[in-house]
């Protein structure tokens, strides 16, 4: 019987890194290509978005998203409709759904990512700076001047026209 590979990832195990402002928090990358072998490449993480922070306003041209919230009170614009995120909301995003996700609560916004295809570890790691488990966190910090050619070359849709570098919208 021909089996398939296994991986096993305990806490504070994982890559992470600190993610640049507007989302600042960490993400931890538990599961990718680069990390175990796989017949249908996905990549599976767990992001953290302070309170005030967001994850702007994005789509992914090349792949399906699942987003499952852990903790923390917050709202996703999916396509400009307002949803709540509260602990054990799940969205399914399939490609081109243009998204964001608001920390508009008093503590930690935490969820997972699961992509299919994968792409955001390479993404994460490139915008981020490296974070080991229980470090304090680093001053918000900018991101990357060349973030449009990181994210074109990884796992995002081009923004629209007129949204410049990083594209996506403020908050609402």
């Amino acid at each position: 019987m021909d089996k398939g590979a296994l991986g096993i990832v305990q806490p504070g195990e994982a890559a992470s890194h600190w993610q640049p402002v507007p989302a600042n928090g960490f993400v931890e990358v538990l599961v990718a290509p680069h990390t175990v072998a796989m017949e249908n490449p996905a990549g599976f993480g767990r992001q953290t978005v302070p309170p005030g922070c967001y994850v702007r306003e994005h789509a992914h041209d090349r792949s399906e998203e699942i987003i499952h919230v852990i903790s923390g009170t917050a709202h996703a614009i999916i396509e400009g409709e307002r949803h709540a995120m509260l602990p054990g909301t799940t969205f399914f995003l399939g490609r081109n759904r243009v998204h964001m996700f608001v920390n508009d609560g008093a503590e930690d916004l935490v969820f997972t990512w699961l992509l299919l295809p994968n792409g955001l570890e390479t993404f994460f790691a490139a915008i981020g700076r490296p974070r080991m488990a229980g470090e304090a966190p680093p001053a918000p910090f900018p991101r990357p001047a060349d973030v449009l050619a990181i994210e074109q070359r990884t796992v995002f849709a081009p923004p629209p026209p007129g949204e410049g570098v990083g594209g996506g919208r403020k908050p609402e």
